[in-house]
């Protein structure tokens, strides 16, 4: 096994304290001879999200030699809040001890610059490999291996069973409910997302009438059917297809279509694999994978996709049996204009303008409420300025402000109103003045929501219930704020910056340059005139920028991607794995700033 750098790893310190550990607190001297994995996250990345996913077959794979203790670094204020992070990991399933770090101490002490990052410690507690983004559990999984094999050698590995302790179980009909629509008989369907299942209640929005999937998490067709975390749901116009309704099942990455007469389950688009750089973008439905499909609404003959896990919108052609891309570009930002142009960052609530021609999207991280014109295709923002500014303002929509909002609803006037979730509030944006103002409050972590009558029945996702309200005559009024990214900014240089994308490919792969160069890298600056030179995209993971002179700080936006494939000329099928990464990196700069930036995508810097 080559040698690695003998770095001592810093000590876990989080003023919200642990959770899933039955109340006892952890230092690193406890992960002492054990392979311990910090997963620095946030409830709010869909990336995180993802890797927690993959970390699943590690995990039980692994249970009595690995470690996972996921450290919680917020980047919206909501995130902060204790009681959110406790649901966040009660809905997520997390299944290992995890580190409530509200101030950000412990990601300081790691110089952790990106969500997600996965930092891997040796049952000596020294820390051996840095990984940041998605599609490293393969290399992970590798290095394990090497270690388990290594300290068993050094008689300093111990098994046994990990500090997991288990929560209480919740108990109730819905457990963190997603998305809801209302069907012709006055029923409301569920996206029980907490329960892997849908669930139709009465006209009450209480009373249960039939759950369609068993409960358990799977991807499983018929009149059994399993779903995985389902998230949005559109009833089809009547005589479309052979089902009633498209249900995005957001972790198998799938669309599922149900039909209501007997509650059978068909997949309609997906593999129930994750996309990834470098695969198709469009062709037969069931053979393009997608990627956390989080919301769907039928637009324009189709039904569109909020394809949050790519930043992208997407459409589904139910007649032609195809998917594909209909606007984004895959990389994460608030850029407006032609479809093919524009950037979204994690869309997840999608509504449809009474006349047709719009197709409202609420695009969370950005916090924004944005929309797609139907004859030009054109992607537009009404409120919203990009990733790093939100909190609860309101007024003209130029200087409104939302955080993380998850729905959006057409109402009878044709304004919108949001599920603006880590505020808890419903806003109403009004095209016609422009002007953004609240509707109610205390509505915990509201995720969509559907008109039933006159009023309005949210999904309070976390307080497991549908919430009917009457859509007052007045706003409420709300005491403005305005929050930024918790991250502190990285002091840099004006003129000459070295940008370093850091990358060594797992332990017997190499890069994979069969096709053509193995790594991507894009750059671009918020505000635009932070770059003087040095943006766009190109193949080198290191380059030289030029900073501004005149621009006192700004955020640059960093995407990499590297492809890595087994090295071993007797394999004939190398097995192969895409690595990828986007950073926003908040700079102020200065005259004695640093003069090169380091990012770690997997290796040790």
């Amino acid at each position: 096994m080559a040698s690695r750098a003998r770095v001592r790893a810093p000590g876990l310190v989080g003023a919200g304290g642990w959770l899933n550990t039955g109340g006892r607190e952890l230092t690193l001297a406890d992960f002492r001879g054990k392979i311990t994995i910090l997963d620095f996250w946030t409830f709010c990345c869909i990336n995180c999200l993802h890797v927690l996913d993959e970390l699943r077959e590690l995990e039980e794979k692994h249970r009595d030699t690995v470690v996972i203790v996921g450290v919680h670094s917020p980047k919206f204020v909501h995130e902060a809040d204790h009681r959110a992070v406790v649901d966040a990991v009660d809905r997520y399933e997390v299944h290992h001890p995890v580190l409530d770090d509200p101030a950000l101490a412990t990601w300081k002490q790691y110089a952790v610059r990106a969500w997600p990052t996965l930092v891997v410690i040796d049952p000596e507690g020294y820390v051996v490999a840095q990984h940041a983004g998605e599609g490293h559990a393969h290399a992970i999984a590798r290095l394990v291996e090497e270690l388990e094999a290594e300290h068993a050698a050094k008689g300093t590995l111990r098994r046994g069973d990990g500090p997991y302790v288990a929560p209480e179980p919740t108990a109730g009909d819905l457990k963190f409910p997603g998305k809801a629509v209302r069907l012709p008989n006055g029923h409301f369907l569920v996206a029980d997302s907490g329960h892997h299942s849908l669930v139709e209640l009465e006209a009450d929005g209480e009373s249960v009438v039939r759950r369609i999937g068993d409960g358990t998490r799977g991807l499983v067709d018929g009149a059994a059917p399993r779903f995985s975390e389902p998230q949005g749901l559109v009833l089809l116009p009547e005589g479309t297809a052979g089902y009633d309704v498209v249900v995005a099942d957001t972790v198998n990455h799938a669309l599922r279509g149900v039909r209501l007469a007997d509650g059978s389950v068909t997949t309609l688009a997906g593999t129930g694999r994750q996309w990834w750089q470098g695969s198709p973008t469009e062709g037969p439905a069931r053979e393009v994978d997608l990627s956390s499909p989080w919301d769907v609404a039928w637009f324009d003959g189709r039904v569109w996709i909020a394809m949050a896990g790519v930043h992208q919108l997407w459409a589904y052609d139910p007649a032609a049996g195809t998917v594909g891309v209909a606007a984004g570009t895959t990389n994460e930002g608030l850029v407006d204009g032609p479809a093919a142009e524009a950037w979204f960052a994690q869309p997840s609530g999608l509504a449809v303008s009474a006349d047709g021609e719009r197709l409202w999207v609420a695009d969370s991280e950005t916090s924004a409420l944005r929309w797609v014109s139907r004859e030009t295709k054109a992607v537009h923002s009404a409120v919203g300025t990009g990733l790093f500014d939100f909190g609860h303002r309101d007024g003209a929509a130029g200087q409104a402000l939302l955080q993380h909002p998850l729905g959006v609803t057409v109402l009878p006037d044709g304004s919108v109103a949001v599920s603006d979730t880590y505020n808890h509030a419903l806003r109403r944006y009004d095209p016609a003045s422009g002007e953004v103002s609240t509707l109610a409050t205390d509505l915990r972590e509201p995720s969509g929501a559907v008109l039933a009558d006159g009023d309005i029945v949210v999904v309070e996702s976390a307080r497991h219930r549908l919430t009917r309200l009457r859509l007052p005559e007045e706003a409420v009024r709300v005491d403005a704020v305005a929050h930024r990214t918790r991250r502190a900014a990285t002091e840099v240089a004006p003129g000459a910056l070295r940008l370093d994308v850091v990358f060594r490919a797992p332990t017997g792969q190499k890069l994979d340059e069969r096709y053509g160069p193995s790594t991507r890298l894009l750059v671009s600056a918020t505000p635009p005139e932070l770059l003087v030179s040095g943006a766009g995209a190109d193949t080198a993971l290191s380059r030289e920028l030029v900073l501004s002179d005149t621009v006192t700080e700004g955020v640059l936006h960093v995407s990499a991607m590297a492809a890595s494939c087994d090295d071993d000329p007797e394999i004939e099928y190398p097995a192969c794995h895409v690595h990828q990464q986007d950073w926003g990196v908040p700079v102020k700069l200065t005259a004695d700033g640093a003069r090169r930036l380091p990012l770690v995508l997997a290796g040790l810097e």
